[in-house]
């Protein structure tokens, strides 16, 4: 199988970090961990679920280009793929799998503009809001601006030309099945 880097993104409550463990599960793909100045949150593990990192090693990363994508969120707060175990995966003929939203992805394809990338949308808007309420995380003020949020995530998608694919998470199964029959089919065409 000859190395791929596919990006998934999509809204909050859209299904995508679902789409994509079972897109690594069914296809045997690297999961990237981003780098983060977060502070690690109780039952987060380091080079898990993030590379925690200071500042300053944060900054250093990004200064000499060591980030395929980064971007800086919640007061202040950085995030970032480091781009060697991309490199290194597919180096290694491996389907390094990055979950970014639509500013990352573009930074992603103009130093890698083979990489494959699937944006996942909800049905319609009120599915989406209704997903976003069931998912009981938060008051309904963050909602609304989550789901502000979303909406203009999806209008970028469409408007930037940086996704090669489009799924409407309409059921879960199938959208799953989707991704990794596009992913299948991108590898076995390249």
């Amino acid at each position: 199988m000859p190395g791929l880097l596919l990006i998934i993104s999509g809204p909050s409550g859209v299904g995508k970090t679902t789409i994509t463990h079972e897109v690594e599960r069914e296809l045997g793909g690297v999961f990237s961990v981003s780098m983060t100045t977060r502070v690690k949150a109780p039952g987060d593990k380091q080079g898990v679920d993030y590379d925690f990192v200071s500042e300053a090693q944060f900054n250093k990363a990004r200064d000499n280009g060591e980030l395929l994508e980064w971007a800086e969120v919640y007061h202040g707060l950085c995030y970032g793929t480091p781009r060697k175990p991309v490199d290194d995966a597919l180096a290694a003929n491996r389907l390094m799998i990055l979950e970014i939203d639509v500013d990352g992805a573009l930074q992603v394809k103009e130093k890698m503009p083979r990489a494959f990338s699937i944006f996942v949308l909800p049905p319609n808007e009120r599915v989406l809001l209704q997903r976003l309420r069931a998912r009981g995380r938060d008051d309904e003020t963050a909602i609304q601006r989550r789901f502000a949020k979303a909406k203009r995530e999806i209008g970028k998608a469409w408007d930037s030309g940086v996704y090669d694919e489009f799924i409407v998470n309409r059921d879960l199964k199938h959208s799953v099945e989707e991704a990794v029959d596009l992913v299948r089919a991108k590898i076995g065409g390249e």
